[in-house]
């Protein structure tokens, strides 16, 4: 595998960003499955090939892995800041395909995170819907208005840039506004998994019981585990094996 780690202009934001990434080693890249994989909250690019088996899970996939850096901006075009989620979802595919010569096509691509990266992940994936061939979220951070309602200090101030003065959750950043405004035949597979210790735990059985009752296809794993690495490394494996085979 090759294992890059770039440093990229980004019109839509105004500024030169940074990604990891990873590439097979055979094959022509437009053939290889497509993964953006998103960092958490108190990550970078970095973490998750740090912290992470994520280039050998890949290697055996043959497949190539993108990490964005987005700071603490929860995947989201802030109201007093940068437009993350617009880059993410928009600007770095077209980046990755010139650059790399990656795929865009819905088949060959895939987008996971963890925590932060998680909602991140399902609020692309809920967003534009044929854009990818499955989502996978790791201890996701599903409700925004839970971080809203309980945030103090430093968070606070972090969440008013992201939403607003006024502290509300606007529907394009609510996942349960958005899987309402989606016909299940529009949504791609689904993918979730959570330590049952974790504080986050009970937010993802809910979101899940709202995709199974929406008819969504999605499969959920949960095992003993807390907030960490450790079911991150394990759940990236599972994601990959379930969406390109084992």
């Amino acid at each position: 595998m090759a294992h890059l780690r770039c440093d990229v202009k980004s019109n839509i934001m105004g500024m030169t960003t940074s990604l990891e990434v990873v590439l097979p080693d055979e094959g022509q890249m437009k053939d290889a499955p497509v993964v953006y994989l998103l960092h958490g909250l108190s990550d970078n690019c970095s973490n998750w090939s740090r912290f992470t088996s994520v280039e050998r899970y890949a290697s055996e996939k043959g497949a190539a892995v993108i990490m964005p850096e987005v700071q603490r901006s929860f995947y989201a075009d802030m109201a007093l800041g940068i437009d993350y989620f617009t880059y993410v979802q928009w600007e770095l595919p077209q980046i990755c395909g010139r650059l790399f010569g990656l795929s865009a096509k819905r088949e060959k691509n895939y987008v996971m995170g963890l925590s932060m990266g998680g909602y991140g992940a399902l609020k692309c994936a809920l967003t534009s819907p044929k854009q990818y061939a499955g989502c996978a979220a790791f201890s996701a951070a599903i409700e925004m208005e839970n971080r809203l309602q309980y945030a103090s200090g430093r968070q606070a101030r972090e969440l008013q840039a992201v939403v607003g003065p006024k502290g509300k959750v606007p529907p394009a950043m609510s996942l349960y506004a958005l899987l309402k405004k989606r016909k299940v035949t529009q949504l791609p597979k689904f993918f979730i998994t959570c330590g049952e210790q974790d504080g986050l735990y009970e937010e993802n059985v809910c979101f899940v019981d709202s995709l199974e009752k929406k008819g969504a296809s999605v499969r959920f794993e949960h095992w003993e585990g807390k907030h960490q690495w450790e079911v991150w490394d394990k759940s990236v494996r599972m994601a990959l094996e379930v969406f390109l085979g084992k």
